[in-house]
Order: structure tokens, then sequence, then C-alpha cells
């Protein structure tokens, strides 16, 4: 029988995304339960709670795992919302230890490794329900509505759905987002099996980060060869973004760009350091995609493009020792044109390997991914929402089992109305040297995979000589080999099966 006074909700983890949550299940009128092991950090969270309404009336602020266990409707259900790896297994164990019960649910809404998301489900089978929902959205997401992809048991769905679209970012029937508590399509969905959500949602911060450094280069390109002030450069993208390209990040972007700083005067873009971080989400994903074997360049190139970014001295060293290029400025309407259309060309790249990632993994973990759904409720909530996801979306509702978005007849399209545009733009950053690395492994990405016949036959002919590795026959069916003696007088081939 449910107590009500009880909360519906324990949040274990009251930092930035928890204590957002936290507020978010407040404002939605749910009974929560709060606690962290660092005091400051919990008492944060408290006085943050009670500045907001009323929402101090169905907060409970406990000392300590007992409190927070016996706080709570039976069966539990408890949110981890702590830093990826040991810390998660040591929180559960302490929960077991205050007497979690088989049917307890615990989920895990941190930025966890999906194979250690399976490994857990596994390893708390019948000790509790172990369930995971990947949040994206950051600070203001999780506050007002993020988007969330949950995986694990389909019953532990049933449980928490209600709750989960309630607080989820809402979007309306042309996939615009709406504000908070509006009502709406809810940006969150069942994903599948153990570890798939957190997998999606590791390939959304690979995406993420191919969109950012795309975004980068674009300015870099208005800048370096446009001769566009960063004002300048923040009110294009800020036009950008009421067409093609409208999305958080160009949003944010076109802010960002126009804001100047209070100290020297100066664009405040221009005063901060060039050196980016990374969390490891963008690696996990440029790691996986090289394991197996899926071409994902673009979100390789992002990845790469920070460890570069970091070694500041280095570039600076190696600057000094080549004489700067010599570079003709082009600020005309129609290399700013030529820019949005590369940046868009290269963006729908970045998504096709992204998606095409993901097929290739549900395939080999054997889940029936809705990939339709996925880029629905990436349209709200999360970093990547964009108007670019409601026609990916669509593609894939005209055909579930789309390959690749690059065989889709709009994004076909699209890009064959543009790649002229996107080819002059490679051409200036190869000509005027400015590093556009992931504009053009995108460039490059599209012309692999719309090559008909690669060079990679003389490729696998070079393995066989060195290494006998074998190679097939175009003239013959694909599942027989060949091995050529090369180094043998009578040079002879040898079929091998």
């Amino acid at each position: 029988m449910k107590n009500s006074s009880a909360s519906d909700i324990a949040i274990i983890g009251l930092g930035v995304m928890g204590k957002s949550l936290t507020l978010n299940l407040l404002e939605n009128s749910f009974r929560v339960s709060g606690y962290d092991a660092n005091e400051a950090t919990k008492n944060r969270a408290a006085q943050a709670i009670a500045g907001e309404g009323d929402f101090a009336q169905r907060y409970q602020d406990c000392s300590d795992l007992k409190a927070l266990m016996d706080s709570l409707n039976t069966p539990r259900i408890l949110a981890l919302s702590v830093p990826a790896g040991k810390i998660v297994d040591q929180v559960i164990d302490q929960l077991l230890a205050h007497g979690l019960q088989a049917d307890d649910i615990v989920i895990d809404t941190g930025n966890s490794l999906w194979t250690d998301s399976i490994e857990r489900t596994e390893l708390y089978r019948g000790r509790c329900k172990f369930f995971t929902t990947a949040v994206s959205g950051g600070e203001q997401g999780a506050r007002f509505g993020p988007s969330l992809m949950a995986s694990g048991d389909a019953d532990v769905w049933q449980r928490v759905m209600p709750m989960w679209h309630a607080i989820a970012a809402k979007i309306d029937p042309q996939g615009q987002a709406l504000p908070a508590l509006a009502q709406g399509e809810p940006c969150a969905a069942y994903i599948g099996p153990a570890g798939s959500g957190h997998f999606v949602k590791m390939v959304h911060n690979g995406i993420e980060y191919a969109d950012m450094q795309l975004i980068c280069e674009a300015y870099q390109l208005l800048k370096d060869i446009g001769g566009l002030t960063s004002a300048e450069i923040g009110r294009v993208f800020a036009r950008w973004n009421d067409g093609v390209l409208n999305s958080y990040l160009i949003e944010i972007s076109a802010d960002i760009l126009q804001q100047t700083d209070p100290a020297s005067g100066k664009p405040l873009v221009e005063m901060i350091r060039d050196k980016a971080g990374q969390k490891g989400t963008g690696l996990w994903t440029a790691t996986h995609a090289m394991e197996s074997g899926c071409p994902a360049p673009t979100i390789v190139q992002a990845v790469i493009s920070r460890a570069s970014s970091a070694q500041a001295t280095l570039r600076q060293s190696l600057a000094s020792l080549y004489p700067a290029a010599s570079r003709s400025q082009d600020s005309s309407e129609a290399f700013v044109n030529a820019v949005h259309d590369a940046l868009y060309c290269a963006k729908i790249c970045a998504y096709a390997q992204g998606f095409s990632l993901m097929a290739l993994t549900a395939r080999a973990q054997n889940w029936s991914l809705n990939f339709a759904e996925i880029a629905r409720i990436w349209r709200g909530g999360c970093i990547v929402r964009a108007a670019f996801l409601q026609s990916i979306a669509v593609a894939f509702d005209r055909q579930p089992s789309l390959d690749n978005l690059l065989s889709d007849d709009f994004f076909r399209t699209e890009i064959n109305q543009r790649q002229t545009q996107w080819r002059f733009v490679a051409s200036q950053i190869c000509q005027q040297a400015v590093s556009a690395p992931a504009t053009l492994s995108a460039l490059s990405y599209f012309d692999a995979m719309t090559e008909a016949v690669s060079s990679a036959n003389l490729l696998q002919a070079q393995r066989d000589y060195f290494g006998a590795h074998s190679y097939q026959r175009i003239d013959q069916a694909e599942e027989k080999s060949y091995h050529f003696n090369w180094s043998d007088a009578q040079r002879t081939e040898t079929k091998l099966g």
C-alpha cells in the first residue's frame, strides 16, 4: 500500500545533474528523497529546493542511506546520479547492505560505459532490478526537460515511464521544443535491453563532438577567409538558425560569438584559451567505431581535434617555424552561403556515421533499435537537438531498415544540391591553409561511401604479397579466396577455398 507521505523516488548524488533532476521531479509534483555523501553538496541542493516555491514540502533531505531507504514507498525506486565507474557499484553495494530488496529498482542515470551496464545487470540480477537511463541535456536539460534513453527490464520501464515522461522535454507535432510543463510528445523512450540506452547516449555524444567541431570550423573559415568579426559571425549563425541548420548548438554559438568580455571590452570568445576539454564519451564512440569496423571519420577527427587543441605550446612552437599562409579574404555573401552548405552537408555525414554505428552494433548485440524514435527523442532536451532530426526521423519512418542516411532520397537531394559548394569550401581550406579537418573528413567519408570501386584492391594485394592474407576475385564468388605466389618464378595463383 502506498504511503502518501513517503517519497516516490530517491536521488543519490546531488551535484549539478542530480540536483537538477530533483528539482525537475519536484516541479512535476513527485515526492523525492535526496542524499549525497558530501555534506556541502547535499546542503546546497536543500537550499536550492527551499528557494523554489512549495518544493520543500515534497522533499526529504536524508542524512544517510538508511534514512533514505526508510523514506521511500516500496518497492523502492532509487536513481544514482554519480560519476561512471566503480562508485556506481560501491553505492549499490551500500544499498544492499542497508536492505535493498530484489524488487527494488536502482537506476543508473550517469554516463556509464554501455558494456559496464550489461555486466551490472547480470551482477545484480536477483538482488535488485538494475536499470539505466542515460540523461542528455546538461544542467538545463535535467532541470527543465532532458532527453532520456532508458534500457533494461521492460517491466521496469512500465513502472518508471510515467515519471520519466513527465520530466522529459516535450515536442510539438512539428518537432519543435515546448516550454517546461507543457503538454506534448515526451523526449523519453525505452531503447531496449541492458546497455542499449547508454550505448545510444554514447553515440549521441560522439555525434555531439562532431557537430561542435564542424561549427567551430565554420566559425574559423568565416573569420580567417571571410574576415568577419566574432559578432558578425554570431549574427550569421543567428540567421542560419532560422533555416536547415536550426539547432541548439548553432543557437548557443550565435549567442557566444556576440558576447563582449566585461574586463577587456573584446569579444569574450577571443579571450578564451583555445584548449578544449573532454570527458571521454566521444573517445568511447571513436574507439568503438574503429574496433567494430564502422567508418566514422568525422567523429574520430573531432576527438583528435580536441587532443590537438590541448597541445597549445607545441602548436605555437611549430607555428613559428613555418611562414603564415597568404590568404585572400572573401567576405561575400556567396562565400558565407558556401560555408553554410558545407556545414550542412558535413553534418549530414556526421549523423550518418553515428546512426550507421548504432545499426551495426544493434545487429551484433541482437538489439531491435527504433532509429526513428531515437531521432525523435533527440529533437528536444539534449545537446544535439535540432530541426534536422525531424528529417532523420521521417527517413527511418519511411524505411526502418535504412542502411545509411546517404541512401535516403531526402538527404540525397540535399547533398546533391549543395555538394559543389561543399567542394569549393574544401578547396579553400586546403589552398588557404585553414585547419578544418572534420569538414574535410566528412567530405572524404562521402566520397568513400559513394565510390563504387575503391583502391582497396591494391591494398589487399599488398597484404597478400607480404603476409599471404589472400584475396577474392571479382570474377568469382565472394566466398572463394586466393593467394598469388608473388615471389615464385612461375607467378602462380592458388585457390584456397
